[in-house]
């Protein structure tokens, strides 16, 4: 790293770190809390197992630390985002290749907050890149089309 670069990465990792827990007003100042927390992990998520518009859709919402809402499996979704974050829904980037291969016509929205960070996220089972996406949360966002 040059010395040209060096301040301004100084500077963005102060910035970031006096962003962590600004927003924690309340609760014992000695008290161990990951700085995360202030931001939190607030989930809603819309499942439509025959396509979006085609047939009933179902609509959970999820919150960690502590693990709640309506979700079938709020501790193991909870315990996947803690290892998967929020760029598990981050978009599969243009320049990748991806199989040509039709999973299905389940398609999912997630959006809300992972750990502070803002999710907004469209999943499908169009091609092998979305397929393993939404594999790959598939703790977090229930797909009752395929079992999982």
């Amino acid at each position: 790293m040059s010395t040209r670069t060096l301040p301004w990465t100084l500077l963005a990792l102060l910035a970031v770190a006096a962003g962590c827990g600004a927003d924690a007003g309340s609760g014992d100042a000695g008290a161990e809390e990951p700085p995360a927390q202030a931001g939190g992990t607030q989930l809603e998520i819309t499942v439509w197992p025959e396509g979006e518009g085609q047939g009933a859709s179902q609509s959970y919402t999820l919150s960690c630390d502590p693990p709640g809402g309506d979700h079938p499996d709020p501790e193991a979704a909870c315990a996947a985002l803690a290892e998967l974050g929020a760029e598990a829904f981050a978009p599969v980037p243009a320049d990748v290749a991806c199989t040509q291969q039709y999973g299905g016509p389940q398609q999912a929205i997630v959006r809300g907050t992972v750990d502070g960070e803002p999710v907004d996220a469209r999943l499908a089972y169009t091609d092998g890149c979305e397929i393993a996406r939404w594999n790959a949360v598939a703790a977090v966002v229930p797909n009752p089309g395929t079992g999982v």
